[in-house]
């Protein structure tokens, strides 16, 4: 099982939902899970398969909304890239190495360094970094890192004008409707992201700032304007 074989899935999925295939990314994933299994199971493969899944689960999903989000940037004249791309600590290239410098925290004495980051939305041509995305199966452990790299990037005027957003089929349940009182994780991300965007078919919280993912392309165009 490789991401071929998980994009091959997908467009299935795709072919039957249309636009609304980004709901099924759970069943997508499902899908892909059995296949693997079937496969660890036929070529009799060593080693931990819960492990071996969660490696491919949690890397297929980033790379399935990269290039949902590429769909939607690239005709803007904008560009996408896996946040992984940037952790080398030489042999970058030059549009690499520019685009790091624009993304780091500062830490005074205690060096620079890169926030978490999955996906990086960006200008091509000046490599300023326009907006990170995290991009997981479940929230419950990512909320609060990503509320934290929001903070530390909007202290800094270098890169205050970088939209943090989260992005997931939230597998887990953490942001889904409920009419008790608001738990912490809602709180962080209905005041410090930008924006949270849920694959899912569940029922949706009441909240402006938590939408289903057909809404990003639109909101984030919205906020081109006041990028600085």
């Amino acid at each position: 099982m490789d991401y071929d074989d998980l994009k091959e899935i997908y467009l299935q999925y795709e072919n039957q939902f249309g636009k609304d295939a980004y709901k099924q990314i759970s069943k997508v994933l499902a899908d892909a899970q059995e296949r693997h299994e079937r496969d660890w199971a036929r070529t009799r493969r060593r080693g931990d398969l819960g492990q071996s899944w969660r490696v491919i689960k949690g890397n297929g999903l980033e790379r399935l909304i990269q290039d949902m989000i590429a769909e939607g940037v690239e005709p803007l004249g904008l560009e996408v890239i896996n946040g992984d791309l940037l952790k080398k600590s030489q042999g970058l290239s030059l549009q690499l190495s520019q685009i790091k410098r624009n993304v780091l925290v500062n830490y005074n004495e205690f060096g620079c360094h890169l926030p978490d980051v999955d996906i990086i939305i960006y200008e091509p041509d000046t490599c300023k970094v326009l907006a990170i995305i995290s991009s997981k199966v479940t929230l419950r452990e990512r909320i609060g890192q990503t509320g934290y790299w929001k903070l530390k990037l909007l202290a800094d005027e270098v890169t205050k004008h970088i939209k943090v957003y989260l992005i997931s089929p939230d597998e887990d349940g953490t942001l889904k409707r409920t009419s008790r009182r608001p738990t912490k994780a809602r709180a962080i991300v209905e005041v410090e992201l930008d924006g949270t965007y849920l694959l899912t078919e569940a029922e949706m919280p009441d909240s402006e700032n938590i939408k289903l993912f057909e809404h990003f392309i639109e909101d984030f165009k919205a906020t081109l304007g006041d990028s600085g």
